[in-house]
């Protein structure tokens, strides 16, 4: 029985990906430092729909633990680990870049000697979108140069990638870096764009919309992002033996090392979001329109033929159908 390592699993998308494992009788242990960056009860809430069920069990404490972590992954002997934990938001990287060092770097180095020590047949781990950074040639494509990062966060993401090349390479660890996109959907981070606008448009306060609403986004569905990842579990890369990679596969020549898009190809203006959130909501919303925040780029488009190619799959939820799944859950959960 497969035996997987997640870390960050009260977050948004490890508690999705712990559940979807999980109903497919997985053993998965979770690694969550429970930081209160965003409301903590609603960490609480999604732990609570995955304890007590057969195969799950948890440790809390931080990246930067290393003794705790160390024990945690000992205690596992996970055959796959996958790394979603991080410091996440764009935004909040301007105002305590710190935090971003300390779990996104050292953390990551502390789970790669972990990964080294028990072998692991599979290293996953969590990138985004933000690395492609200045980037202007869009759809975003794996092999494009991602040199140009705008924030410190999208800075430690591109560190944590070279980080794990360097294993991948040094120790023989395969290792697949996925990049997401925008991802939203049923118990989203409530610092998130999708939960602050339903929760001021149902309040009749204005939303902030930046450069003016000239903004596009890869809107990307949760259930299908972490179906992406599943499958990318099974696609282990292998150091090619002649040192060539096939054209548009972005392995490295020199290590089992991959870097691999989930997003939903597909570029959705913020505006049109915005209008679809309304429409389900029943409410029209108060447009407060601003500047462009540092940091932030007009648009994100993934190319995810790559994953297609690797897995058979993409993920393909319209937009409007994944505004209904993620307004039914805000009704339910924030009783609208």
């Amino acid at each position: 029985m497969t035996r997987v390592f997640i870390t960050g699993t009260a977050g948004f998308i490890g508690f999705h990906l712990a559940d979807l494992l999980l109903s497919e009788g997985m053993i998965v242990h979770g690694f969550d430092g429970m930081t209160d960056y965003y409301d903590i009860s609603l960490k609480r809430r999604r732990l609570a729909l995955l304890e007590g069920r057969p195969g799950f069990t948890m440790t809390e404490a931080m990246l930067e633990d290393d003794p705790a972590l160390s024990a945690a992954v000992d205690a596992c002997d996970p055959d796959i680990i996958v790394h979603l934990a991080a410091q996440a938001g764009v935004r909040y990287s301007l105002e305590n870049p710190r935090a971003y060092i300390d779990s996104n770097l050292v953390g990551t180095f502390n789970l790669m000697e972990a990964a080294r020590r028990h072998r692991v047949s599979h290293l996953m781990m969590a990138s985004t979108s933000s690395v492609y950074g200045a980037n202007t040639d869009m759809p975003f494509t794996e092999t494009q140069k991602a040199d140009l990062p705008l924030t410190i966060y999208a800075a430690t993401k591109k560190a944590t990638e070279a980080m794990g090349h360097a294993y991948a390479h040094l120790h023989d660890l395969p290792t697949t870096m996925f990049r997401f996109f925008t991802v939203y959907g049923p118990w989203g981070r409530p610092d998130m764009a999708p939960i602050k606008f339903a929760s001021r448009i149902v309040k009749g306060e204005p939303i902030d919309i930046y450069n003016h609403g000239d903004m596009y986004r890869d809107f990307t569905y949760v259930l299908d992002l972490v179906r992406g990842i599943r499958l990318l579990m099974d696609a282990v890369p292998e150091r090619p033996a002649d040192g060539q990679v096939p054209e548009g596969d972005s392995l490295s020549p020199v290590a089992p090392f991959r870097v691999v898009n989930i997003g939903n190809s597909e570029k959705v203006r913020l505006l049109d979001f915005i209008d679809a959130l309304e429409s389900e909501l029943g409410v029209k919303a108060i447009r407060n329109y601003m500047d462009m925040q540092p940091g932030d780029v007009p648009a994100t488009w993934a190319d995810a033929s790559l994953l297609q190619r690797l897995t058979g799959y993409r993920p393909q939820t319209p937009m409007r159908d994944g505004v209904a799944g993620f307004v039914s859950w805000f009704r339910s959960h924030y009783a609208t």
